[in-house]
């Protein structure tokens, strides 16, 4: 019987027969190696009616897991469901688009071709370049780039290094240096936290898409990050270090929301007590009067979101954002908003806490979703330069601020002077490798050209033409579930959060719905991925409705949209065929 079963899973049997490992662990490695029930309960000699109870599916334990764990395992059963049965996997679980920006990346090839040939003009052997000069660089790329017309990106990083030089009022070496030395990545990040270069050209995208090219006044610092994720361990680490957040503190989370940033506070490194300001479904997700009213606590000493949402594709309007931030004013006005801006780009209709409270509010943005750049970790954190964080660290107790100053003084001989968004960069390299800190260089000059990019697009070309892609898969979707679809400029259409429940009375009635809802709603997605080669995620992980599921839109096609509707019915169909 074990002749053609893992080694490691013979081992992981002899253990549990000896009690060192649990059945029910047990089973989960053997299903990883592709061994059956059967043959795995037969391994630790079990009876079959022992085998069936034991591998039966723990909903109450799977439903304590991230979605995206129960992810991986609705995966591998499409998986087995297309090799049994034939056919192709549709996964609507991540949300990593399957569109992308061309141009730059052409662009991006070109200058690093310029960057290269620049250092090979005084090398002394073949293969060897030497670290380029700043004087006399935009000559030699304007030489350069007039060789290249006609190239994909050639004409687009013409324009980009342009506007730049225009627009930003900097020396033309200035500009096209920064770029190349940083697209070189032949030195540290100088300063660590951003390219002066950097954080100018970003700056004025983020007024654009985030504030709609209306910011408030003051300056906004920037620091560049790996991602939106690496930005919130960065925040959330460096208010823990700087006592503004505190274990027992309460944090409050506008929900539902990207489930990570569900568990984030609540892990031992930080020991928050979390308060769901929820968003109410028949409000479009906006935030009812009771919700706000949370925030009136002095003890809630935090607010975070993503907004628009993850899962529920919504910006928050106009009113909900004023009702909120008047509350905030009037009762908290200490209150820190961490706020996640990724999906902005996607609206027309956005609204930002930024602007009616920009002292508070620390800005997450990240390139990743709009320009297809996930894997390029691209993302900035938004401070202003009258931030609140510094007035709580400068009222601390003087021992704790002698603990900090401890802290920093590696890098300062004032270190009580150090701006939280710089801190934020030293925290980033626990201060002592602060000087070796920072993006790196390719990764910044990537995002000067791509959000030169969307400056230059000034008829919104680029944003119409993604976001009526995701409306037509959105389009689709809804037209296979029979549902009405919601509509709005709100709307991002990156996610669609299914109510079960709701698309259950619709179907069949309250008195189905009420018989449905008695089970668990994973079970429903284990059936859709194992009868329908269908994965979609559970929306009470996000904490929404318990009987409700997200559908990614961004990495499927039209068809598949409609496909995975499709298939949403026919589970359903099955359920009414069991319970009548």
């Amino acid at each position: 019987m074990g002749r053609n079963v893992h080694p490691f899973i013979l081992e992981a049997a002899d253990q549990t027969q000896k009690g060192a490992l649990s059945r029910r662990d047990f089973f989960k490695y053997a299903a990883c190696f592709g061994v059956t029930a059967i043959t795995a309960g037969s391994l630790i000699g079990m009876t079959a009616p022992e085998i069936a109870q034991a591998s039966a599916p723990d909903w109450k334990g799977l439903s304590r897991e991230s979605p995206f764990e129960i992810k991986n395992r609705l995966i591998e059963m499409a998986k087995e469901a297309c090799a049994e049965h034939g056919g192709s996997m549709i996964n609507a679980g991540r949300g990593n688009p399957n569109f992308l920006n061309t141009t730059v990346r052409s662009s991006l090839s070109l200058l690093t071709l310029f960057a290269a040939e620049q250092a090979e003009k005084t090398s002394p052997a073949k293969d060897i370049g030497l670290r380029i000069a700043q004087k006399g660089v935009a000559a030699d790329f304007k030489k350069f780039i007039k060789g290249k017309q006609g190239q994909p990106g050639a004409a687009f990083l013409k324009q980009a290094l342009e506007y730049a030089t225009e627009k930003l009022g900097m020396p033309p070496d200035d500009v096209v240096f920064q770029l190349t030395d940083g697209i070189q990545g032949d030195f540290y990040p100088d300063p660590p936290r951003i390219f002066p270069l950097t954080e100018a050209i970003v700056n004025r995208y983020l007024d654009r898409v985030v504030f709609s090219n209306n910011p408030p006044k003051g300056k906004f610092n920037l620091f560049a990050t790996e991602g939106a994720t690496a930005a919130m361990i960065y925040i959330f680490n460096s208010l823990k270090e700087n006592m503004v957040l505190k274990p027992g503190d309460k944090v409050a989370i506008v929900t539902p929301i990207f489930s990570p940033y569900l568990e984030l506070p609540m892990l031992r490194d930080y020991g928050l007590e979390t308060v769901y300001i929820k968003g109410d479904e028949a409000m479009r997700w906006q935030i009812p009067d009771r919700e706000v009213a949370k925030l009136k606590d002095p003890g809630v000493k935090a607010l975070y979101m993503v907004n628009p949402t993850n899962p529920t594709s919504v910006s928050l309007n106009a009113d909900t954002v004023k009702r909120m931030a008047d509350t905030i004013k009037a009762h908290n006005p200490e209150m820190v908003i961490i706020s996640d801006t990724v999906y902005a780009s996607f609206v027309d209709d956005f609204n930002t806490f930024g602007k009616l409270l920009p002292e508070n509010i620390l800005g997450v943005y990240s390139f990743s979703k709009y320009f297809g750049v996930t894997g390029w970790r691209l993302g900035a954190i938004m401070v202003h330069d009258n931030c609140i964080i510094d007035r709580i660290i400068s009222k601390l107790p003087k021992k704790e601020q002698a603990q900090l100053d401890i802290r920093y003084r590696l890098t300062s001989t004032k270190p009580g002077s150090i701006k939280f968004y710089e801190r934020l960069e030293m925290d980033s390299r626990q201060v002592a490798l602060a000087h070796t800190g920072g993006l790196s260089g390719p990764q910044q000059a990537a995002m000067c050209l791509f959000s030169l990019f969307e400056l230059l697009d000034e008829k919104y070309v680029y944003k119409k033409t993604i976001m009526d892609i995701l409306r037509k898969r959105w389009t689709a979707l809804f037209k296979a579930l029979q549902m009405e679809e919601p509509k709005g400029d709100n709307l991002t259409r990156y996610y669609a959060l299914i109510n079960l429940e709701e698309l259950a009375v619709q179907m069949y009635g309250k008195e189905f719905a009420a018989k449905l809802t008695k089970g668990h709603a994973l079970e429903y997605l284990f059936r859709l991925a194992g009868k329908f080669q269908t994965v979609c995620l559970p929306g009470d992980g996000f904490a929404g409705p318990p009987w409700s599921l997200r559908v990614a839109l961004a990495n499927i096609s039209e068809k598949d949209c409609a496909t995975i509707g499709e298939n949403i019915i026919k589970v359903m169909a099955g359920y009414k065929k069991e319970l009548g």
